[in-house]
């Protein structure tokens, strides 16, 4: 049973008369399938107050929202909003999944997924680490929109906890790695494809890029030995000399506009067809652990162990914030590492 209330608690104090004919707002209180809610009726009148909890406990009044109404409701807003089709896309991922969970429990309705059914929700997730910490912010941001959208009196999911997570340490690749990456390019049976592979692990080496800009680069991002583009992901815009075999082996492909891509298709399935060469080459050169982003890695270490500041280290790779530098890269700051060797030396 919900319970009406005036906003004040003895006497109005805009007024010295009692609740009867106080211009306060109403407020309600109680409990709807089994959640607590407080919130305003937005009316003075008593009388409508009580209509309207009449109404909901009725279940009338409002018509309910389906799980799949919701999802779609979002994507639409979040392609309003302008976000990355990457995004997007991980977003339709998460609610494919959370529909087929709702089609197996017999969940129709938002309403009917409340916080016991999203921890199973959560359960049956293969995800683990940063991965499924990631796909718990998605699943709070959705019914965030559909609290705010006022679908839900609450916000179920918002007190789900997060996943433990370990943070693996930053391993780039080494001198020796590299050189038999480099020698795996050459045993490539398409000649056109040792060109690119070379020439995109040598790019990937020495410009810091992640795998989507470096595929996608067009020949006008770089004039003489300066690569100029604007990041996909934070859309921060990153200035990078590079060195003369880098240039050499770029000048070497044959292409109009794109080194990489051919400008047709998506640039998801671009970065899906070098992933899997790079698996295959990875395998050749006997390199274990083999991944895109340890280029990225290897570039930003090297910097940062030949004594350049780490601010500088975070302009060149397009961080939005020194902090997400500081959080992948600190144990390899020069100056840091020959403080704590001065510091376990005075020891001696």
């Amino acid at each position: 049973m919900l319970a009406i209330y005036k906003r004040h608690s003895q006497k109005c104090p805009q007024q010295s008369r009692s609740y009867r004919r106080c211009d306060c707002p109403c407020w309600v209180e109680g409990t709807i399938e089994g959640k607590y809610f407080r919130e305003s009726l937005k009316t003075r009148s008593w009388t409508r107050a009580t209509e309207i909890v009449r109404e909901r406990e009725n279940g009338k009044g409002q018509r309910r929202i389906t799980i799949n109404e919701a999802t779609e409701a979002f994507i639409r807003d979040a392609e309003a909003r302008g976000l990355r089709p990457p995004s997007i896309y991980k977003y339709k991922l998460l609610f494919k999944q959370l529909i087929e969970f709702a089609a197996d429990r017999g969940l129709i309705y938002v309403t009917e997924c409340d916080i016991e059914s999203l921890r199973s929700f959560r359960e049956s997730w293969k995800n683990k680490n940063f991965s499924a910490r990631r796909k718990l912010g998605a699943l709070r941001t959705l019914f965030k929109f559909v609290h705010e959208s006022g679908w839900l009196p609450t916000n179920p999911a918002k007190v789900i906890k997060p996943p433990k997570t370990d943070d693996p340490p930053t391993m780039p690749y080494s001198q020796e790695e590299f050189k038999r990456v480099l020698d795996a390019c050459d045993k490539c049976h398409n000649k056109r494809s040792a060109v690119r592979l070379r020439a995109l692990t040598l790019l990937l080496r020495y410009s810091g890029l992640r795998i989507t800009d470096a595929v996608t680069l067009t020949k006008h991002q770089i004039s003489k030995d300066l690569l100029t583009l604007r990041t996909a992901k934070t859309g921060t815009d990153v200035r990078v000399p590079l060195p003369k075999p880098v240039l050499d082996a770029l000048s070497a492909i044959e292409a109009d506009n794109y080194y990489f891509w051919s400008g047709r298709g998506t640039k998801k399935s671009c970065v899906g067809d070098y992933q899997r060469a790079f698996k295959r080459l990875y395998e050749i050169a006997e390199v274990e652990n083999g991944h895109a982003h340890r280029w990225r890695d290897t570039f930003a270490v090297e910097l940062l162990l030949s004594g350049m500041p780490l601010e500088q280290v975070s302009a060149l790779l397009g961080h939005q914030s020194i902090i997400i530098t500081q959080k992948h890269y600190s144990p390899w700051v020069k100056a840091r590492q020959e403080q704590l060797e001065a510091a376990v030396r005075m020891t001696f």
